[in-house]
């Protein structure tokens, strides 16, 4: 007979046991507040792997007293979907609410997302989808405007150790594991509570007594001293960042080989690098943005461990080109302009002009649907008519 993984004999099956997520679960927070109204809301959580977005969903549908249905949106169909609404419409006449869990619901296309909505929209299911990625890009507007998007983050160390002390002592294993064990344990999980239970029950496989040597055997890597303190996570990207920059070829090398050596998300350092592309090198070379985009989707797809050198192609890329910050300086120029002239009425003859009214009180007066049109008027409205926000 298979035994149930350590990491699922441990799910919390109320919020009570939740470790972590302080800023979703207490008093007055958005979770809590749900389960006390007693209402199911549709909700997207959005957060890294192994941060218990599943076991979420599961314990909601519990406090609901729904039928739960959890999907993957990797292996999931159309007939899944429809399989769900008829399952939905007998619990309806039953009277008993549906919850619906989509797993990397980023992952359905848009055709698929939109067969939930006439479902979300009457009420017959409540929605709850999970996705890593950034649901504003992955989610579609008519079903993120019909759900609240909760942001779940990476546990904490202080929340791992925790953890895994409670699955130490479930285990009765509170004599074979070490104190430094646990410490190297929370360490390379990454704020991943799955990984972290899982690095142990392997090692609890591997040896009578546990010790830094067993783990570091179990995760398959050493501890690469990369958020040792849970700062150094942030120094090296800004030390990465800042020597690209500094066009420095060689520390900006080093920086990203130590934190692809420490597990990070190659995603979330592509990310970085378009944005770098825009903030840092603008205009003064004009496909850099464009390479940082190829970077990053070709990482998307590609996938670790080549897509080291894809990452490394574009940091040389990007660090070597000459900088210029003109755009972004110009661009929080505009901001702070439009934050302090916000209800300045646009110049009269550059709004539309759709009806014969609008045309005679000189709406759009002067123009002409042209390719490069121009008039020597002032486009922005008068009281800042002489405001210079790009040098």
């Amino acid at each position: 007979m298979n035994r149930v993984p350590l990491a699922e004999r441990m799910r919390p099956t109320k919020l009570s046991e939740v470790v972590g997520q302080e800023e979703i679960i207490g008093k007055g927070k958005i979770l809590t507040e749900i389960v006390k109204k007693g209402e199911p809301v549709n909700l997207i959580f959005w957060g890294p792997p192994g941060t218990g977005k599943t076991t979420l969903a599961r314990i909601l549908a519990h406090e609901f007293k729904a039928d739960f249905v959890e999907i993957s949106a990797v292996t999931a169909g159309k007939k899944n979907v429809e399989e769900v609404v008829e399952r939905a419409k007998l619990n309806w006449n039953l009277k008993t609410r549906t919850v619906l869990f989509v797993d990397e619901i980023h992952r359905f296309n848009k055709a698929q997302q939109d067969a939930f909505l006439p479902h979300v929209e009457s009420g017959l299911i409540t929605l709850i989808g999970a996705t890593t990625e950034n649901p504003s890009f992955e989610v579609i507007s008519p079903l993120l405007s019909r759900s609240r998007v909760v942001v779940v983050q990476p546990l904490s160390k202080s929340a791992i150790i925790t953890v895994l002390k409670r699955a130490i002592k479930e285990e009765k294993a509170e004599k074979r594991v070490n104190k430094e064990a646990v410490d190297l344990l929370a360490e390379l999980s990454g704020g991943d509570a799955r990984s972290a239970l899982g690095d142990l029950e392997l090692a609890l496989s591997l040896a009578k007594n546990v010790d830094e040597k067993i783990v570091e055997e179990a995760a398959g890597r050493k501890l690469p001293g990369y958020d040792k303190k849970g700062d150094n996570h942030y120094d090296t990207i800004s030390a990465f960042i800042k020597s690209m920059r500094g066009s420095d070829v060689d520390a900006a090398l080093y920086y990203l080989a130590r934190m692809v050596e420490a597990g990070e998300d190659p995603k979330f350092i592509a990310r970085r690098m378009v944005i770098f592309a825009s903030e840092d090198i603008g205009l003064a070379g004009n496909g850099a943005l464009s390479l940082a985009t190829a970077c990053f989707q070709a990482v998307e797809r590609v996938g670790m461990p080549e897509s080291g050198l894809i990452l490394a192609h574009c940091v040389v890329a990007l660090a070597k080109s000459k900088k210029s910050r003109a755009t972004t300086n110009a661009w929080f120029n505009a901001l702070d302009l439009a934050r302090k002239t916000r209800n300045e009425p646009v110049p009269t003859w550059l709004r539309n002009a759709p009806t014969k009214l609008m045309k005679d009180l000189g709406y759009g007066k002067g123009q002409k649907w042209e390719a490069g049109f121009h008039l020597d008027k002032n486009y922005l409205p008068d009281s800042i008519k002489d405001q210079k926000l790009f040098d």
